[in-house]
């Protein structure tokens, strides 16, 4: 594996969730590779996300956490500050909830991470963790306990 190539999101609202989603990657330094009126698809730092306005007969239907599906993704950062920085970009927009401010979180050693959803509910975290992470000595798979402590089924 080299990590995930890309994602498609299907979103409710494209008038609104296209351009946050499009101003969103170009922020994070991805290129815009495809944009149509119901389509955006941006490319970079070896990712792809691409997103698209639902098919109208399902378009009434609101995104749902707890539904068989995706719960929520996450974009690696490269350091504390660039999950600060995307703080500062969301303050920009309206239609963005921010769930959880940037913080240290218990899930790996030094984990920091934003937490908030597009106009439309999906949720997406930005992340980083500081050396190898769970790979580390403090990590559970480096030999340590982690900041969890051992996980079930480990």
């Amino acid at each position: 594996m080299n990590g995930i190539a890309h994602i498609q999101l299907s979103v409710n609202d494209a008038a609104r969730c296209l351009p946050f989603w499009e101003r969103f990657l170009n922020f994070l330094s991805m290129k815009t590779l495809i944009k149509s009126a119901d389509t955006i698809y941006c490319i970079g730092s070896r990712t792809g996300i691409l997103v698209r306005a639902a098919a109208p007969e399902h378009r009434a239907t609101k995104f749902d956490q707890t539904r068989a599906g995706l719960h929520h993704f996450c974009f690696r950062a490269r350091s504390n500050e660039d999950v600060v920085a995307v703080r500062e970009f969301l303050r920009g927009e309206p239609d963005v909830k921010v769930l959880r401010e940037p913080e240290v979180g218990p899930w790996a050693p030094g984990y920091y991470s934003i937490l908030f959803e597009d106009p439309d509910g999906i949720r997406v975290e930005v992340n980083h963790v500081p050396g190898r992470g769970h790979f580390g000595p403090e990590g559970q798979l480096g030999g340590g306990k982690g900041p969890l402590g051992k996980l079930q089924g480990t």
